[in-house]
Formats: structure tokens, C-alpha cells, sequence
């Protein structure tokens, strides 16, 4: 009896062979471990890109061709995802602070075209106006406040200072990537996969 989970997600190197030991879990005999995780699933070329699909299915057909009288069970995932990981590109300052200044000026204009639209000056007069019972088109003593609480509730927002994480919860921001992974990998697991669609020839 053998017991199979396969991974959600791997990396792997160009022209590097894939063997099940890499794409599952395996519960069994010492023995069999030992024998089963070295079976190759998948061998990484040029042709393949930066994604590969491996089905369970082609884990199991891989596993009869060794043990035919191998009982095997599965759980979990049905498809691993592997990432093709090549040699990163150089760190490159300039574009990296061009990056850096675009998101922050384009950050900086959403926050005052909002404020704009929203008369947040007129509010802060008519604020002020209450409580003090006087009249200042600027009143310095709200906006300065409420400039630094923006800020203080960014960083909260975000749960980050710089790379330090506040406490242990993820940020909306995090989720929200989460999710995005999430989607992603079902649209390559769909299309990626060649098991997952067959094509009808009418010829």
C-alpha cells in the first residue's frame, strides 16, 4: 500500500529531472519510499517554458510500469504545479527607482484628486469652525493631525514597516495576492494540463 499527496507547487531548475519523490508526499515501507521516490515523471527542456502540468494520473501510470501490484492511494491535490526557474535578471537601480516614483507621485495624486473631490478642505473648515467657533481657511491644527493618522493608518492597513511585519495577520494586501495565485493556478492547471481537455477530431 502506498499513500500519495501531491504538492500544489514546486520549482525546478532548467533541464533538471522531475521524480515523484519531488512532486509527492509518499507514506509507505521505508523500502518502497526509497524505490518509488526516484521513478522520473517529467524531464524540464527548452520546450516547456516556465510552467509544467504533472496529473496524477501520469504519477500512477509511472508507478505501474515499475509495481504493477502496487495499491495506491491518493489525496489531496490531482495536479503539481511545476516553476520553471531561470537565471534571474541583474538588479537594475534605475529602473527600480522609476518604478518607485511612478507608483509614488501616481499614489500621492489619487490620494489629493479624492480629497478634492470629496471637499475634505471645506470639511476641515466647517470642523474646525465647531469645535473653535472661529473661522480659518486653513486650519492647519485638523489637517496636520489628519496627515499623519493617513499615514499611520497606511501602515496598519498594509501590516509592513518597510519588510517588518506588525503582528502576525496578513494584510488585505497579502490576501488579495493569495487569491490572485489562487485563480492563477486553476487558469494554468486548465489550460496548461493536456489531460484536462481532449480535443474531438471529426476527420
Amino acid at each position: 500500500m502506498l499513500y500519495i499527496r501531491l504538492r500544489h507547487r514546486i520549482q525546478a531548475k532548467p533541464n533538471q529531472r522531475i521524480t515523484i519523490g519531488d512532486v509527492a508526499q509518499l507514506v509507505a515501507s521505508d523500502a518502497v519510499v526509497q524505490r518509488i521516490s526516484k521513478i522520473a515523471v517529467h524531464q524540464v527542456n527548452m520546450s516547456d517554458k516556465s510552467i509544467v502540468i504533472v496529473d496524477v494520473m501520469q504519477v500512477i501510470k509511472e508507478l505501474q510500469k515499475v509495481d504493477p501490484t502496487l495499491e495506491v492511494q491518493t489525496f489531496g491535490p490531482v495536479q503539481t504545479i511545476i516553476e520553471v526557474v531561470y537565471k534571474q535578471k541583474r538588479f537594475r537601480p534605475m529602473f527600480f527607482a522609476g518604478v518607485w516614483l511612478l507608483l509614488f507621485f501616481g499614489a500621492a495624486l489619487a490620494i489629493m484628486n479624492f480629497h478634492e473631490d470629496v471637499s475634505m478642505r471645506i470639511v476641515h473648515q466647517k470642523i474646525f469652525k465647531t469645535i473653535t467657533g472661529l473661522e480659518d481657511e486653513k486650519p492647519l491644527l485638523l489637517q496636520i493631525p489628519y496627515s499623519i493618522g493617513l499615514g499611520l493608518g497606511m501602515i496598519l492597513f498594509f501590516n509592513h514597516v518597510f519588510r517588518k511585519r506588525i503582528n502576525e495577520e496578513p494584510s488585505p494586501l497579502e490576501v488579495e495576492m493569495f487569491n490572485y495565485q489562487q485563480d492563477l493556478d486553476r487558469y494554468v492547471v486548465m489550460n496548461e494540463n493536456k489531460e484536462s481537455t481532449k480535443k474531438i477530431d471529426d476527420h
